[in-house]
C-alpha cells in the first residue's frame, strides 16, 4: 500500500472524494432536481472548494473538462463503469488504463469490484492489473468495493460491508470505498477489518441524498471510528447551496468537529 500523507487524494491523511461518475452509472434521472447540474462544469466549479481533496470522474469528462481545472482540482480517474441500462448480474466494464488515466494527469484511479457477483473472479483479475500499473505510476488506488449479486442475502448487512473492506486491503487497494455500515462500532469492525491504522483507509460512500443532520452524524461515526472520510456525489450537487454542506464536511473531517458545531 502506498502512503496518502503526501498524496494529492489526501489531506493530512484525510479524504474527501467528490463523487461525479454518475452520469455514466445512474444516468440524467440524478439530475433531474437540479438540471444544470447535468453540466460538468457546474460540478468542476464545486470540486475547487478546499474541503475537496479530489474530483471522481470517468475518462470522458477527464479529458473534456479537467484541463480547464487542473492547477485547481485533484483528479482522480475512474477505471470502470457500467450504465444502468445493463440489467444482468453486476459487472462493470473496463473503460479506461491506468496508462491513459496518468496521460491525462490523474493524481489516483479508481475501481468498481462487485464481491459476490458472478463476475467477481474476472473483475478481481482486472483489478490485478490495474493495480500493478498503478503501482508503476506510483498512483494510489481506490476500490469502490461493493457486495452485490444474485448469491447475496444482504449486501448491507455489518458483516458483509466489512469483508468488502478486507477484500479491498487483500488485493492491494490503498482505500476502500464501502457502504455506511450503520454504527459508530460496526464501522470500526470495518477499519478493522482493513487492517486498522496501517492497512488500507476506509472512506465511506455518500449514497442518496439526506438532511445535513442525518449525513453529517454519519460522517462523525466514520471519522470517530477511524475511518479516513468519505466519497460523496448527491449529497452534495443534488442540493440547493453545495458549498453550505461542504464547509460542515470540511468541519467534521479535517478539523474534528461535532455536528453540532458543524450545523452552526
Amino acid at each position: 500500500m502506498l502512503s496518502l500523507e503526501d498524496s494529492p487524494l489526501a489531506r493530512d491523511g484525510k479524504i474527501l472524494i467528490l463523487a461525479y461518475d454518475h452520469g455514466l452509472e445512474h444516468g440524467p434521472s440524478d439530475f433531474t432536481e437540479h438540471p444544470e447540474r447535468m453540466a460538468p462544469e457546474t460540478v468542476f466549479d464545486v470540486a475547487t472548494h478546499d474541503a475537496v481533496t479530489s474530483v471522481a470522474v470517468q475518462k470522458g469528462l477527464a479529458e473534456g473538462y479537467y484541463p480547464s481545472y487542473e492547477d485547481d482540482v485533484s483528479l482522480l480517474t475512474k477505471l470502470n463503469g457500467t450504465s444502468n441500462l445493463w440489467m444482468g448480474e453486476p459487472d462493470s466494464a473496463v473503460n479506461c488504463t491506468v496508462d491513459y488515466a496518468a496521460d491525462i494527469g490523474a493524481d489516483a484511479v479508481g475501481f468498481t469490484l462487485y464481491g459476490g457477483s458472478n463476475s467477481e473472479i474476472e473483475m478481481a483479475e482486472e483489478f490485478r492489473d490495474a493495480q500493478e500499473a498503478a503501482r508503476a505510476h506510483d498512483l494510489p488506488m481506490v476500490m469502490w468495493s461493493y457486495p452485490r449479486g444474485q448469491g447475496l442475502r444482504n449486501a448491507s448487512d455489518a458483516d458483509t460491508i466489512a469483508y468488502a473492506a478486507r477484500e479491498a486491503l487483500e488485493l492491494g487497494a490503498d482505500v476502500a470505498k464501502v457502504k455506511y455500515p450503520g454504527s459508530r462500532e460496526a464501522m470500526e469492525h470495518t477499519v478493522q477489518a482493513a487492517g486498522g491504522e496501517n492497512g488500507a483507509k476506509v472512506i465511506m460512500s455518500g449514497g442518496s441524498k439526506v438532511s445535513d443532520e442525518a449525513f453529517l452524524k454519519n460522517v462523525k461515526a466514520v471519522m470517530d471510528a477511524g475511518g479516513a472520510g468519505l466519497a460523496v456525489g448527491r449529497n452534495i450537487w443534488q442540493r440547493e447551496n453545495p458549498t453550505q454542506l461542504l464547509d460542515a464536511l470540511e468541519a467534521v473531517i479535517h478539523e474534528g468537529a461535532s455536528v453540532d458545531a458543524a450545523l452552526s
